[in-house]
């Protein structure tokens, strides 16, 4: 196993899917797609090697669950995988959380290598 990712996305059945891509490249998978408190509460729990969110439904939701996750001692320096999203949404988002990584779904699979455990 590559390291555990937990996975963003506002539309279950497609989180779902995208929860599979991932497994399938190696990864432990843990989602939300319905609150982003619980999923704030989640990763604060048990922090995952990566948080990665999908700009692609309800942007400003992903923002504020990071801007959250950014706020909080426990997940402040957690790495945060920002997927797609309108240029409007990327720019948003990047001003609200500057440290984060932007990529597409292409490149999902490559970018996320670089967060893999190693040994």
């Amino acid at each position: 196993m590559k390291g555990r990712v937990f996975l963003i996305h506002w539309k279950a059945a497609e989180a779902d899917e995208y929860a599979s891509a991932l497994r399938s490249w190696g990864w432990a998978v843990d989602f939300e797609a319905e609150d982003g408190a619980r999923a704030g509460k989640l990763i604060k729990a048990t922090p995952p090697d990566v948080v990665v969110i999908y700009l692609t439904r309800l942007p400003s939701h992903g923002r504020v669950t990071a801007s959250y996750l950014r706020s909080s001692k426990a997940t402040r320096h957690l790495p945060i995988v920002f997927v797609e999203g309108t240029g409007e949404a990327v720019e948003k988002t990047s001003a609200q959380v500057p440290d984060a990584v932007f990529t597409t779904s292409a490149e999902l699979e490559k970018v996320l290598a670089g967060y893999a455990r190693t040994g």
